[in-house]
């Protein structure tokens, strides 16, 4: 099997370029990519997965325990010929200047993964030298399977960056990738334009694959071996499904983590997709509701409309049943959401709770959440993580209940969160199942038991 990360020297030099174009010529040569995220994104997942045909997994070492990204990886890898994981802003970048939690530099030793290692050259000469060994010395116990350069304006140009380089270390330089409008995603407040409506795999694809071959060389990549013996070839058994939990997908709401749905799974969940966009009423049988976030606002005329669901949805809520909310998700249960463009459209109209967006990201980095009381997901002082990524605000709350102390890595702030009302849990914090074992049995029992004594009455 051959596995390696591609990170860059910061935000914005091009790495999710070249992790898609890597992609792409890979899986156009006939090998099974198993993609791979860094951090918390949603997004890019998304795009990992429209190429790869299998679905993306974040990496996170401050959500995650070491074992829990190790167990993910394993997993995930099963059937995969190559593992290519991206990286989240620069390699070294993580919770705090003064150490490595969280950095993909973490991750990349954890699992013995080599770096490619992208710079954005657009504007350098032999300086770029420095900044590759500052990189490759920084930390040795880091391994570099290559190095590629973004944004080179010509031949001549790159013969020299090539030249500087060269000088200086012996790690391959893979080539070099020019502006490319072709290989351009939008971006939009929350970043890329998701998978859904840019549809990459059929629209982009080629586009990747062809820069790939045209511009690197992927011999030294192809020649990289990863130990089997890091591969286990356990796989959990999926119990029968005895819980029906409705998922809402589709353009407006997409941000999830892969991992909790397969965890419900193994608790003994099916998770059956719906979209509150297009369908005028939800699934049949359903027993429990989970609404994740995404782009609510963007659609948010079209999801006041569809007058049908949010009556199915609110019956739902009213019925007594279990629903798990986060963040567009819970704006989507709310009263109303105002627009940035001063208009008001009413939601689902479930909690006593009015939205309204915001310029700038409100709470945006990890969240450490204390429960503080029993609620759907675990008991009073149960300690989990997640991450907060949003531009909306709080505006009206009818004095809900709050099931949640939240503490926000970046400020320090805390606050009550976790809004509590019948048998459904709204918060703004996206949650990882996997950052405590106990929260998706707690999920699905908490379903079965709200089941159970529905039927007794």
């Amino acid at each position: 099997m051959i596995a390696f990360m591609v990170a860059g020297t910061g935000s914005g030099v091009g790495k999710t370029t070249i992790a898609l174009a890597l992609m792409a010529t890979l899986r156009e040569l006939g090998y099974r990519v198993q993609p791979f995220k860094c951090g918390p994104d949603f997004l890019d997942t998304g795009h990992h997965t429209s190429i790869c045909g299998r679905i993306s997994r974040n990496l996170d070492t401050w959500m995650l325990p070491a074992e829990a990204n190790r167990e993910l990886f394993q997993k995930a890898c099963q059937g995969a010929d190559v593992a290519v994981v991206e990286a989240m802003m620069g390699l070294f970048d993580g919770k705090s200047g003064e150490e490595e939690k969280g950095s993909p530099a973490e991750i990349a030793k954890l699992l013995d993964l080599p770096v490619v290692l992208v710079l954005d050259a657009a504007k350098s000469a032999r300086s770029i030298a420095a900044v590759v060994k500052g990189f490759e010395n920084f930390d040795l116990n880091l391994r570099f399977a290559g190095i590629v350069l973004n944004g080179v304006s010509s031949e001549g140009h790159y013969r020299m960056l090539q030249a500087a380089i060269q000088s200086v270390t012996s790690i391959p330089l893979l080539g070099r990738f020019p502006r490319n409008p072709a290989l351009t995603i939008p971006e939009r407040h929350l970043g890329l334009h998701t998978a859904e409506e840019e549809t990459v795999a059929s629209n982009k694809t080629p586009h990747f694959a062809e820069a790939a071959r045209q511009y690197l060389d992927l011999t030294p990549l192809l020649k990289l071996s990863y130990s089997q013996s890091l591969i286990s070839a356990h796989v959990h058994k999926i119990p029968h499904s005895d819980v029906r939990i409705g998922v809402a997908r589709d353009n407006a709401f997409s941000f999830y983590y892969e991992d909790n749905f397969e965890l419900l799974r193994e608790c003994g969940a099916e998770i059956v997709s719906f979209s509150p966009l297009s369908d005028k009423e939800l699934p049949g049988n359903l027993d429990a509701l989970y609404l994740g976030g995404g782009y609510p606002e963007l659609y948010a005329e079209k999801l006041s409309a569809n007058l049908t669901m949010n009556k199915a949805i609110r019956d739902f809520a009213e019925s007594g049943r279990t629903i798990y909310a986060e963040c567009g998700g819970m704006i989507y249960l709310g009263q109303s959401i105002a627009t940035l463009d001063a208009q008001d459209f009413p939601m689902a109209g479930v909690l006593p709770l009015t939205f309204e967006m915001t310029s700038k990201p409100v709470q945006f980095g990890y969240a450490e959440v204390e429960f503080t009381e029993d609620c759907l997901l675990g008991p009073r002082g149960l300690m989990v993580r997640g991450h907060s990524f949003h531009y909306s605000r709080l505006r009206h709350n009818s004095e809900l209940s709050t099931s949640y102390r939240v503490r926000y890595s970046l400020s320090g702030k805390t606050e009550a969160e976790g809004f509590r009302y019948k048998n459904i849990l709204g918060s703004y914090i996206h949650i990882h199942f996997r950052s405590n074992p106990s929260l998706a049995p707690s999920f699905v029992q908490a379903v079965r038991r709200v089941r159970e004594q529905a039927a007794m009455r």
